[in-house]
């Protein structure tokens, strides 16, 4: 197997660790438009497999797409970080020339990739690369839903004093501090609804603190985060290149699943060696289902910067 990640910043790199670190692939190529930045972070990493033991060829490289060739699976990092009292939406711009220009670059070499987009704002790049690749829809997957639900159970178990590995919590929705849905009502302590150990005071803190958990990263330490980001999109990897047919929130396309078409947006999917492979229909309330409806029209409104 063989995993390209594009963008050797600390998510790229951090993403690429992970990976080697599981050895879910015996090839993996870290590529960068920064001359001899890919490379001097793959040799220091390759440096750590006789400490680790792992056996992951790992090969740092300078915009040589084809080094990328016949590439499994393709993460896509590149592009501005977010800046201290910057939105994801002002990101859209340049981003998506970045997003766009990458995607073309790796298709002439891994044809049959599947792609994970990582950068930002992630809806609206992920929107883009299906719209601009030509790929079928299952092979493209946007990776918020998985940091955010991460993130979720992260503030789930502080409130709750238990394990996040005990808990099952999801975010839907679009992954931006105001469009995205944490579950409350539908986590659960091992199986246990969590309302029934929270308040409603409870509940709501840990939602407003998962809401805003990217923003308030930014504003500790002064970019945007890069250890869960980086762990979140090698989990989805994981899932792809083991067929482990793991149910994953994810930004896909949807054409009316959850009343929604012509949009990619964070819903929970199974995740296999083709990319994704179902959407799994939530029965969601009223108020979740109006939270969802409102959050696809703003992605829509970042969408519609876009210019193909």
């Amino acid at each position: 197997m063989k995993v390209t990640v594009v963008g050797a910043g600390a998510v790229g790199a951090t993403c690429t660790d992970n990976i080697a670190r599981k050895e879910l692939a015996e090839e993996l190529i870290l590529l960068d438009i920064k001359e001899g930045f890919a490379e001097g972070k793959s040799i220091d990493m390759m440096q750590t497999s006789a400490l680790l033991g792992f056996d992951t060829k790992i090969k740092g490289c300078t915009n040589d797409y084809a080094s990328t060739a016949d590439s499994n699976v393709v993460v896509i990092t590149s592009g501005l970080p977010r800046k201290p009292g910057m939105t994801r939406e002002e990101l859209i711009g340049t981003n998506a020339d970045i997003v766009k220009g990458v995607t073309e670059n790796i298709l002439k070499y891994s044809p049959n990739a599947v792609i994970i987009v990582v950068s930002n704002p992630m809806d609206t790049m992920t929107y883009l690369t299906l719209k601009t690749s030509g790929l079928p829809k299952n092979r493209i997957i946007g990776m918020g839903g998985a940091l955010d639900s991460a993130r979720f159970k992260y503030y789930l178990s502080q409130e709750l004093g238990c394990s996040p590995a005990d808990l099952n919590a999801m975010v839907i929705g679009g992954h931006g501090d105001t469009t995205m849905i944490p579950l409350i009502k539908h986590a659960t302590w091992n199986s246990i609804p969590v309302t029934q150990f929270l308040s409603q005071d409870q509940q709501e803190k840990v939602v407003s603190a998962t809401m805003v958990g990217g923003a308030t990263l930014t504003k500790l330490i002064g970019t945007s985060a890069w250890y869960a980001p980086g762990a979140g999109t090698a989990a989805i990897v994981e899932s792809i290149l083991r067929d482990e047919k793991k149910l994953l929130p994810c930004s896909v396309s949807l054409e009316g699943e959850y009343g929604q078409s012509d949009i990619a947006i964070g819903v929970p999917v199974v995740i296999g060696k083709n990319g994704w492979e179902k959407i799994i229909d939530l029965q969601l309330s009223d108020d979740e289902k109006a939270a969802f409806a409102k959050s696809a029209d703003a992605v829509r409104n970042m969408n519609d910067v876009l210019s193909f």
